[in-house]
């Protein structure tokens, strides 16, 4: 199958780092492939895995949208398809709670295509609240045929990151890429505006599946925040490279000029 991207947009998603991952990854003989933080999974969807896949993600509605896209993309695609891009039918959309399963994907992707920046977020009671884009868009409907196939044979499940630890086995490669914000001077500002996205406790969990990974002779990737703690937790586990890039999504006072993030992984340099 060629190549094909992510069909979704996602904050924080690494379309722009898949040159350096394939050219970092070029001739690994690696086992069974994990993305424990899939978002979009652009890294994935990138690639031809020889083994088994395993995705996974902590958002239920990403990974419904997922499942229910492996299972049957038609029945998905015949709920899009009733909907108008429009800012009338986009707030009606919003407002609804489908309980059909293939509904409840296709009102996601729906959603993800037509609001704002294509951010998810939730209020306190759990419900999407991002306004309308102001551009009509359309779901790549020809896309998701393409994406259920390449999501036959995988392993999707909602879970905490730390539950693959139980499945790596030697030879392995993990594709790690935490949620965090574009990094920022000020270390304060960077840890405690993480908190609400993945706190400093959480990136010493995910310290502590690395150590795990490289014991069991695995391979991992690690994509992160270009910041002083991240580097301090980080910097033993491998090999760490400085990566720069556009930043491309975020809200009216958002910083969106170049940003540098951290790549950490124990794959060796080649000659």
């Amino acid at each position: 199958m060629a190549q094909i991207t992510s069909f979704i947009r996602w904050a924080g998603g690494k379309s722009w780092l898949v040159p350096y991952v394939k050219e970092l990854i070029e001739g690994l003989d690696y086992n069974n492939y994990f993305e424990p933080f899939m978002g979009g999974a652009s890294i994935f969807f990138s690639m031809e895995h020889p083994h088994q896949s395993y995705l996974s993600d902590i958002n239920p509605e990403l990974v419904n949208t997922f499942c229910a896209i492996k299972d049957d993309p038609q029945a998905v695609i015949s709920f899009i398809k009733g909907y108008r891009s429009d800012e009338e039918s986009y707030y009606k959309i919003r407002r609804s709670n489908p309980k059909n399963y293939f509904e409840i994907a296709a009102r996601f992707l729906y959603l993800n295509a037509n609001s704002f920046n294509g951010i998810y977020r939730v209020n306190r009671q759990g419900q999407y609240n991002v306004p309308y884009g102001k551009k009509e868009k359309n779901v790549n409907c020809d896309r998701l045929i393409e994406i259920s196939e390449k999501l036959q044979n995988v392993d999707i499940q909602c879970q905490d990151f730390y539950k693959i630890r139980d499945l790596i086995n030697k030879r392995d490669l993990v594709f790690l890429d935490p949620p965090y914000t574009v990094s920022k001077n000020n270390n304060h500002f960077f840890i405690q505006y993480n908190q609400h996205l993945f706190s400093l406790d959480d990136q010493y969990r995910l310290a502590d599946l690395i150590e795990y990974i490289i014991s069991q002779n695995a391979w991992f990737i690690l994509t992160n925040a270009h910041n002083s703690a991240i580097l301090e937790i980080f910097q033993s586990t491998g090999r760490v490279i400085e990566k720069e890039r556009k930043s491309l999504i975020g809200g009216k006072n958002a910083f969106r000029g170049n940003v540098q993030e951290y790549i950490f992984t124990n794959i060796p340099e080649r000659n």
